[in-house]
């Protein structure tokens, strides 16, 4: 039967699910012009330092080399904003794996081997990479947008020493990475001035403005498509270097040219979680009411471009009290520029404060949902705007329903199964609402069919599919006869599909444009359309982007259940269960998919994902799939994911929030509240990987 367009939640299959199973749905790799060649990078084997001599004639000696891009011969480029892509223009080298050379060849297998030939001669400096907490360079950074510095209310400190109950604990998140399947690549091609690039981005129309100005080109000049993306988790969602290179090396050649990272240098080059180092202090009445919260965050940032992971913004979001303290430190060291990971600041700060709020509630003798729902609010403590909805409450209920919780003995070490404790936990999660301007059109057709064409980007969460509901119940038609066009920067342009907001950004752009062409067509009632269809177009700038009175935030419950090998000090995940309330759900299959999604990946940062930066090489220790481990399927229990409906006038015209990010906020904490309750034993540093359980005696 039809899906009809009024179905709140349509359960809608993928539209590019055919494509993708037949393996017709192209990547950015997969696009080969004529005459295309291939490019390998070569990267600095120092980790500070200068480049003296690049010598190119052993690879531009092999067979199918065609040329070989250095600082001395390489394009030129403008200064960019991002100083990560002013890549082959100096020979300053600040930290292991920057690119120093750019190898072009034929093939890919002459690429990589004129790759290896290239010797380069460096002049090495001492370098640091060592995060500390009380490192004199750490500083607080510029608070430009809100979320980073320090925010203070009341007296902290002093409401901390007068707490009658207090907590005070550190925490450590250690450096992460983004590892999509898809690596990044591009394919680029020079035609008459005009510059074709297939890049794997979240995001076209900012990879079209940033070439344009790298280039001295009209954005009219510069066309990005990004139609199908192997996901990127953040480490997609600004522009990186291969990117340039690839534009560069098809400058310089003439040709079209190929570039696909290798995963081992990924890590060096587009970005990664920053380790974190949390200090939390919460200070609380006999009742449990919090009386001082301070978080403190510090984190490494790059010698290059200053980027602050704000471990501690979600903070000032979730419980109120008198006196606060939330402070971020940034510490420039000699390592690669740190990004976006999903839910950048929220994962790894959520993980501090809600492991924090499990050890006071052991300290009270509260139960640990207890001891949430007695601080719930109202209103956002730090801004003390109203929330447009917050129904954290309802989530922790339903998901103790659900769970089972009431069932659970709240004793550690209490449930054994032979060599094997039991333990179930329970953590909070937020994220913001995040909406940007966006640009739309709608097209009627004369058969009956509707074209909305929008620059939205598909990284794998379904911006194809979800699009479709929006329009369609905006015009009063059934799904079928509603089509989407997107992943180009030909297209009307869209924000990128990050930090949650793409849905609710590009969405409201749909829904204008499709209310004003179901207007138009409603006036034309009894005409037929003339061949060339009608059509209209929205933007929503000055209304996705106006201040709000309201604090917009998704909130959500996460439970766990564990077992911990006493043998092994292996842990293993039994149950996971979320609920959240992210406003409309506007399609329950693919909702569903990045919930479940974001849990997983939850998982992996509880008891796998880890990085490590040796102190004296200067490189990330685990830079492939076969040293960073990521959960396999043995490793992923079934996963149950629900949501509450919730009805909020005050977001956009869907009533939506985002759900990308928000599954793995609580998802380590409450892993590791469910580790304590089986063990007795609080690791405050992740993963929970069985050495450190075995320092304890289980």
């Amino acid at each position: 039967m039809p899906q009809t367009a009024d179905a709140p939640g349509a359960d809608l299959e993928r539209r590019e699910g055919t494509d993708k199973v037949l393996g017709s749905a192209r990547y950015a790799a997969e696009h080969t012009p004529e005459g295309c060649a291939y490019a390998w990078p070569v990267a600095a084997t120092v980790a500070r330092g200068e480049v003296r001599t690049v010598d190119d004639a052993a690879a531009l000696a092999l067979p199918g080399v065609v040329s070989v891009l250095h600082h001395r011969n390489a394009p030129r480029l403008a200064e960019p904003d991002d100083a990560t892509l002013a890549v082959l223009q100096d020979a300053r080298v600040p930290h292991r794996g920057w690119y120093v050379a750019l190898v072009v060849a034929d093939t890919l297998e002459a690429a990589r081997e004129g790759a290896a030939a290239v010797r380069v001669a460096y002049a090495e400096e001492p370098f640091d990479v060592t995060l500390r907490a009380e490192h004199p360079d750490a500083h607080v950074p510029e608070d430009s947008d809100g979320t980073s510095g320090e925010h203070v209310r009341g007296d902290a400190e002093a409401a901390f020493a007068a707490a009658p109950v207090r907590v005070d604990t550190g925490y450590r998140v250690p450096p992460l990475h983004n590892h999509p399947m898809e690596p990044h690549a591009a394919t680029a091609h020079w035609q008459d001035g005009h510059l074709r690039v297939y890049d794997s981005s979240q995001g076209a129309t900012t990879v079209r403005d940033t070439l344009a100005g790298l280039f001295g080109l009209r954005k009219e000049q510069v066309t990005v498509v990004s139609e199908h993306v192997g996901g990127g988790f953040g480490s997609k969602g600004t522009p990186r270097p291969h990117v340039v290179l690839a534009a560069m090396a098809a400058r310089a050649t003439g040709r079209p040219v190929k570039l696909a990272l290798p995963r081992r240098q990924l890590p060096a080059v587009v970005g990664h979680r920053a380790p974190t180092l949390h200090r939390v202090r919460l200070g609380a009445g006999a009742d449990g009411t919090l009386t001082s919260v301070i978080h403190e965050v510090t984190a490494h940032t790059s010698r290059i471009k200053e980027f602050m992971e704000t471990g501690a913004a979600a903070t000032r979001v979730m419980y109120p009290s008198p006196h606060a303290r939330t402070t971020h430190r940034a510490v420039p060291l000699d390592v690669p520029s740190p990004s976006w990971m999903r839910a950048p600041g929220e994962a790894p700060g959520m993980y501090a404060l809600e492991s924090a709020m499990d050890e006071l509630a052991q300290a009270l003798d509260i139960d640990p949902i207890e001891l949430r729902l007695r601080n719930d609010t109202r209103h956002e403590p730090d801004s003390g705007k109203p929330f447009s909805s917050r129904h954290l409450a309802e989530c922790l209920r339903e998901g103790a329903r659900r769970f089972g919780w009431a069932g659970r003995d709240p004793r550690p070490r209490t449930r054994r199964e032979g060599p094997l404790l039991v333990g179930s936990g329970v953590a909070a999660a937020t994220y913001p609402v995040v909406v940007a301007p966006s640009r739309a059109s709608v097209q009627a057709c004369p058969d009956g069919t509707f074209v909305v064409r929008i620059n939205a980007t598909d990284i794998g969460t379904g911006a194809r599919t979800v699009l479709v509901p929006v329009a369609a119940n905006a015009l009063g038609v059934p799904v079928e006869r509603v089509r989407t066009e997107i992943g180009s920067s030909d297209l009307p342009s869209a924000p990128l599909a990050g930090g949650s907001s793409g849905t609710a950004s590009w969405g409201w752009a749909v829904h204008e444009a499709c209310t004003a062409l179901a207007t138009r067509l409603a006036e034309q009632r009894g005409q037929q359309l003339p061949p060339e269809g009608v059509s209209a177009t929205a933007d929503t700038a000055g209304r996705a982007d106006a201040d709000s009175d309201y604090a917009r935030h998704a909130f959500g419950a996460h439970f766990a259940e564990v077992t911990v090998d006493t043998v092994s000090g292996e842990v293993r995940v039994r149950r996971l269960l979320g609920v959240y309330a992210a406003g409309r759900i506007l399609n329950s299959r693919t909702a569903r998919s990045q919930f479940v999604g974001a849990m997983t990946m939850g998982l992996g940062m509880a008891l796998m994902e880890n990085s490590t930066m040796d102190g004296a090489f200067g490189d990330f220790a685990e830079n492939d799939l076969a040293s960073y481990h990521v959960p396999a399927h043995a490793d992923v229990p079934s996963i149950e994911a629900h949501w509450i409906e919730e009805d909020d006038p005050h977001l956009n015209p869907m009533g939506s929030k985002g759900i990308g990010e928000i599954g793995i906020v609580g998802t380590a904490a409450a892993i590791g509240n469910a580790v304590h309750h089986a063990t007795g034993v609080r690791l405050r540093e992740l993963p929970l990987t069985p050495d450190r359980l075995l320092t304890h005696a289980l």
